[in-house]
């Protein structure tokens, strides 16, 4: 079976996918059933934490009264899910934050033909660290806005939300509805990805890539939504206080990478941002985006979409506040989120290309966001922004 991908974004998710579940995939050629489902009886567990905050988590429902859905207008308003992690006291809570329902594991897998290959109670019941309902913990902390790339569920970063969390950052990672192979949504109701069919069927690149820069901006405008019910007069969340909505940034995987300098485009509230390895579809405009800092974390100069197709060199140029450029030897495009150090307890291969271990992923991923978060939210100095860090050789500073 052939699959016509034109975008780089959806090339990279279906190789980084197929590749977890067997070394013989292709970006273009899914795989025949195999003879035994893979890792049938593995237990997969997230890297716990390494912050000192015990976790919460909480979901929650949002609907944008004021727009309707841009994919599915005749669905009616547009509706978010979002996973909420925030620091909290120690013990308490009603158990183990789940990692994502089995239709949903179902469908990411489906979509990729990977259904018969690992099972979906496997993804399904990947161990959290977070406890849902938890004591919130005492104080006021900074918003991290999270949005994931495009066609992959908000739960593909929940290692990283979970970290954050335990350092004393509220998160909000939000699933964008119709931008995912599967969303669960109030009422029974299971919401695929009409955006990604859209992609697939404009009529060329060009007409791609308006689809595209769509999604960016159209997450700003949820992301906006976001920080609206989170920090206005009628908060829709009850620990909202203990948010301080003077220190908020966005960032995202992929597109959602694009996602986070769109809202700083349009929410002058957001005080800085992150883009990892995501192609600017909506471009940085040579006015900058009002003299805020950004980080650009990436694969390998030259290897990631964003440096591929010159969106990272024309938004570094237009960056008009403190920014860095930062790449990851031996990593590839998943390495930022949850998938490497899940493949390897499944013993299956993630990219060839990236070697990088799923420990140091993470490590990585975790720390440099982390840094650069504290440096800005929290005015702490952080060397590790500065130039070549010896526990962690594999970190770049490109100079462009």
């Amino acid at each position: 079976m052939t699959i016509r991908l034109r975008t780089r974004t959806a090339v990279i998710t279906l190789t980084a996918l197929a590749l977890l579940a067997t070394p013989t995939v292709t970006a273009h050629a899914l795989p025949g059933p195999p003879a035994t489902p893979a890792a049938s009886a593995a237990a997969l567990e997230l890297p716990r934490p390494t912050g000192p905050y015990a976790v919460g988590a909480e979901v929650l429902h949002l609907t944008d009264h004021t727009r309707t859905d841009a994919w599915v207008p005749a669905s009616g308003d547009r509706e978010l899910m979002v996973s909420m992690h925030y620091p909290a006291r120690p013990g308490g809570g009603s158990g183990p934050a789940p990692y994502m329902s089995t239709e949903e594991a179902r469908l990411l897998l489906a979509h990729r033909g990977l259904d018969g290959i690992v099972p979906a109670g496997v993804v399904s019941s990947t161990s959290t660290h977070a406890r849902t309902d938890a004591r919130a913990a005492r104080g006021r902390f900074p918003l991290v806005l999270l949005s994931p790339g495009f066609g992959t569920p908000r739960t593909t970063l929940t290692s990283l939300a979970e970290d954050l969390a335990s350092r004393g950052f509220v998160v909000a990672s939000v699933d964008h509805a119709y931008e995912s192979t599967g969303t669960a949504f109030p009422g029974g109701r299971m919401l695929t990805c009409a955006a990604c069919d859209a992609a697939e069927a404009a009529p060329d690149e060009a007409a791609e890539r308006d689809v595209l820069k769509a999604v960016s901006t159209g997450r700003a405008d949820d992301l906006t939504f976001v920080l609206d019910r989170l920090t206005g007069p009628r908060p829709a969340w009850e620990r909202s206080r203990m948010i301080d909505r003077r220190r908020v940034a966005a960032a995202g995987h992929s597109i959602g990478g694009s996602a986070a300098a769109s809202t700083m485009l349009a929410d002058s509230r957001v005080d800085a941002g992150i883009n990892m390895d995501g192609t600017f579809f909506d471009p940085v405009p040579r006015s900058g985006i009002g003299a805020r800092p950004f980080l650009m974390l990436g694969t390998d100069a030259g290897h990631s979409p964003g440096s591929a197709d010159g969106s990272w060199d024309e938004g570094w140029q237009h960056l008009d506040g403190w920014k860095r450029w930062l790449t990851v030897k031996d990593s590839g495009h998943f390495t930022f989120t949850d998938i490497p150090e899940l493949g390897e307890q499944l013993g299956l291969p993630v990219d060839p290309a990236a070697t990088l271990s799923g420990d140091r992923s993470t490590r990585i991923t975790r720390d440099y966001v982390a840094a650069f978060l504290d440096l800005h939210l929290r005015g702490r100095e952080q060397p590790l922004l500065d130039g070549p860090a010896p526990n962690h050789p594999e970190v770049v500073l490109q100079h462009p």
